[in-house]
């Protein structure tokens, strides 16, 4: 069985590259199959599944909507159910004519969006353009051609000036290179749907056929439920590296540049950086002794992959405005990189004879060398006690996009004894508890659990089954983003036969709540800096419903067989968390304490006034102050006023333990 994540959203950037085994178009059947066979909504292709995946299949390849004219694409978005099953009927007999009709739709308009680029790029080289502030998008497909042509030409222009922003281009030939690098990274795009290299040499039968597989499953999967997704051997590469953190390679970042193939970071602890030799800017123009400077940036990026030997060598050509560029040699040693940075950070300060701290968790990884997030807290809350005395505690989970599901029950098991942390509900309503059970905690004190809009999934998980237990407030926005769907997935199998990610079921704390599209609701409201933004399950495509399930703070051990049960009521049931009150009853004293707190603070008020005005700019109002000007300093507000609300949770504990005679023990409860 493969592990079960609970993603958020991870931004692939790359399309992908042929998979030592390529895709075929019998594979697009066999595929799905496996998908109905397990998703949480739909056991058969039905007709708005396949309208959505003609959908999508355009909004892949055309998401600005400068490609399209609106009378193309009508007979697809606005497909009736009569012609979707008709389309289905084809699909079934494993006919895809349908998709094949569009993929040619696609190239023609990728042949009149060339012809239009040609003739803005002279204007833009000659100085001929306008200057663009913001950048656009559409909610519709251009009318015209000359409307389209329009809509080109103002993204050219703003990538030419974000360019002159980040590089120098006073020189024509500079100019020339900003405008190579936009016409190398939208034509390499459009080649996997011309089904030719960016030379624009054709692709092999088999190339063609991988390509127009890959497209169709990517349309066909999302059109399922909005986490659902089919991936490329890169892309899952990429996926892997981030729940795991940890990657095999030589400890560089690469992004394409107007000089070439620029090092954009140098990860810590990695074989570059631990060289000396190797730098932020540095161009990569050659590997073991070939010349990249001509090959495009899929091409570099196969060859610092390749495992033919430990060692790899580069060249580097670094710029010096003062000096000649440089060129030199470096041979870097191949070998597993942790990545400590994307993991876990902790602060702290001394209070009350003890301290209060705060720990940052990134995401919920875990890999097979026995890194883990449950460990890197643990390890983090046995620093902090040599610092002395935790007395109150902030979790900081604001950007945590989500990971293992069962990381997010190993870390709610730190700090409750035992417990239902997860219900899974499958389909055909099939149920599932998800327990810990270590009957111990690593921190049982006052404690903040910090989120924002963009915490998700494992993070709501965490968050959500703390404050069912009442042994942590939720502060921060009003709600996190939504997720609380389940997917199956084999990404973390480097030697799966298909990579990909399917919603199989939906998650519940012992509440009996999901997170899905509701969030979860702060106890006090600190907002972020996305406090603003339309940020949330609710805002994508095809989500799922939001319901809930019987609560489980008193476990039935229904799930388990007679043996099993017996052992649990021994040795799980005397140990279960019950629910602790003490900090919802301090909840309006704790609500008005940071209120009065934010009131007198000017520079809050600052920060406040700027997400105010965000806001409204958002909601199309004309803001007559330019927000950018608006300084409320460089500290974290929201982690400061986090710290202010558990100390608050410290001394007013002490008040009613000393108000009822009670003397603080090493555990808070």
């Amino acid at each position: 069985m493969k592990k079960i994540i609970i993603l958020c959203v991870y931004v692939l950037t790359s399309f992908g590259f042929a998979t030592e085994g390529q895709l075929r178009e019998v594979d697009v059947n066999r595929v799905m199959e496996q998908f109905f066979s397990i998703h949480v909504e739909y056991d058969k292709m039905n007709p708005q599944v396949m309208k959505r995946a003609f959908r999508l299949y355009i909004e892949r390849f055309d998401p600005d909507r400068v490609y399209l004219l609106q009378r193309e694409v009508l007979s697809y978005i606005d497909m009736s159910d009569a012609q979707a099953r008709k389309a289905i009927e084809r699909f079934n007999r494993k006919d895809y004519s349908d998709f094949q009709k569009l993929n040619a739709l696609i190239q023609k308009s990728i042949t009149r969006h060339r012809f239009i680029r040609e003739n803005i790029q002279n204007k833009i080289i000659k100085g001929d353009y306008t200057e663009r502030t913001v950048n656009p998008s559409y909610s519709s497909y251009a009318r015209s051609e000359k409307e389209l042509a329009d809509r080109v030409e103002e993204k050219m222009t703003i990538f030419y000036q974000i360019q002159d922003q980040r590089w120098d281009l006073s020189t024509l030939s500079r100019k020339e290179k900003a405008l190579n690098l936009f016409e190398k990274k939208i034509t390499r795009n459009e080649s996997f749907y011309l089904f030719e290299n960016e030379n624009k040499k054709p692709f092999s039968k088999a190339e063609r056929e991988h390509y127009f597989t890959l497209h169709m499953l990517k349309a066909l999967s999302k059109s399922l439920d909005t986490h659902t997704a089919f991936f490329s051997e890169e892309e899952a590469y990429q996926m892997r590296s981030s729940l795991q953190k940890q990657f095999q390679g030589v400890g560089v970042v690469l992004t394409e540049g107007i000089d070439g193939v620029v090092i954009t970071d140098v990860i810590k602890g990695g074989p570059a950086q631990e060289s000396g030799k190797v730098e932020v800017n540095d161009v990569v123009v050659e590997i073991d002794g070939q010349s990249v400077r001509e090959l495009a940036f899929e091409d570099v990026m196969v060859l610092m992959k390749k495992k033919n030997g430990l060692h790899i060598q580069l060249g580097l050509m670094r710029y010096n405005k003062s000096k000649n560029p440089q060129f030199y040699r470096v041979v870097l040693e191949r070998k597993p990189i942790e990545m400590e940075e994307d993991r876990i950070s902790v602060s702290y300060e001394p209070y009350e004879g003890g301290i209060v701290a705060t720990i940052t968790l990134r995401s919920f990884y875990e890999n097979d060398e026995g890194v883990s997030a449950e460990r890197d807290i643990k390890k983090a809350i046995r620093k902090l006690e040599k610092e002395g005395r935790i007395l109150g505690l902030v979790l900081d989970l604001r950007e945590n996009a989500g990971g293992f599901l069962s990381q997010a029950v190993k870390v709610a098991g730190l700090f409750i004894k035992s417990g239902v942390v997860v219900i899974s509900k499958y389909a055909n309503n099939e149920i599932h508890y998800l327990r810990t059970l270590d009957g111990q905690t690593a921190y049982n004190g006052p404690m903040v659990v910090l989120t924002s809009k963009l915490s998700a999934s494992a993070a709501e998980i965490v968050g959500q089954a703390l404050q069912d237990y009442g042994v942590a407030l939720v502060v921060g926005d009003s709600r996190t983003f939504g997720k609380g769907s389940i997917q199956y997935q084999t990404v973390t199998d480097e030697n799966a036969e298909f990579y990909f990610k399917v919603t199989v079921g939906k998650y519940y704390t012992a509440s009996g709540r999901t997170t899905q599209l509701e969030g979860v609701k702060a106890d006090i409201v600190v907002p972020s800096i996305y406090s603003p933004y339309l940020i949330g399950e609710k805002y994508l495509e095809y989500p799922l419903t939001n319901d809930k399930v019987k609560p489980a703070f008193k476990d039935s051990l229904s799930d388990l067989d007679p043996k099993a049960k017996r052992v649990f009521e021994k040795y799980y049931l005397p140990h279960v968390q019950r629910v602790v009150t003490i900090w919802q009853r301090m909840l309006p004293q704790l609500k008005k304490n940071s209120i009065e707190r934010i009131k007198t603070n000017p520079q809050f008020q600052a920060y406040l006034q700027k997400l105010k005005l965000i806001e409204a700019k958002i909601n199309g109002v004309d803001v007559p102050i330019d927000i950018n000007s608006i300084d409320y300093g460089n500290q974290d507000l929201q982690v400061i006023e986090a710290l202010n609300i558990v100390k608050d949770m410290i001394q007013i504990e002490a008040i009613e333990r000393e108000e009822k005679g009670i003397a603080r023990q090493a555990s808070s409860w």
